[in-house]
């Protein structure tokens, strides 16, 4: 006994493969088109601001408690906490510091913004 297969169901699986194979490449063709497009939209889209600025510079002659406390970026009034200053002070300190490869005349300006809203005695100011 012998099964029967019609002769023209293998001849039609044969010729479908090819199709859906064709159109798999086409379709992934497609999305990878449309995903590079999407990446170049994202590429391009203007800048945010992610990180909180800090003080721009432009040091003035004699340092003001608002330009120390836009120095060390936090607020001029009198009643910051002396743990917030601090606190403040080592952040930008860590980022600027001689040491880690920051100017000795940054870090001067940045210490000598801790001591003015601290209130210590005013000393000749800057070493440079």
């Amino acid at each position: 006994m012998s099964s029967y297969t019609p002769a023209h169901s293998k001849d039609t699986f044969d010729m479908a493969a090819p199709l859906v194979a064709g159109l798999c490449v086409a379709a992934a063709a497609l999305a990878g088109r449309k995903g590079i497009l999407a990446w170049q939209a994202f590429k391009a889209r203007p800048p945010t601001a992610r990180m909180r600025r800090f003080y721009d510079g432009g040091f003035q002659q004699s340092m003001t408690r608002r330009e120390a406390a836009q120095i060390l970026g936090v607020r001029e009034r009198e009643s910051v906490a002396i743990e917030k200053i601090k606190e403040a002070h080592r952040r930008v300190m860590i980022a600027n510091h001689p040491d880690a490869g920051g100017s000795h005349y940054l870090a001067s300006k940045i210490n000598e913004a801790k001591d003015m809203l601290l209130g210590k005695p005013k000393n000749t100011g800057s070493v440079f």
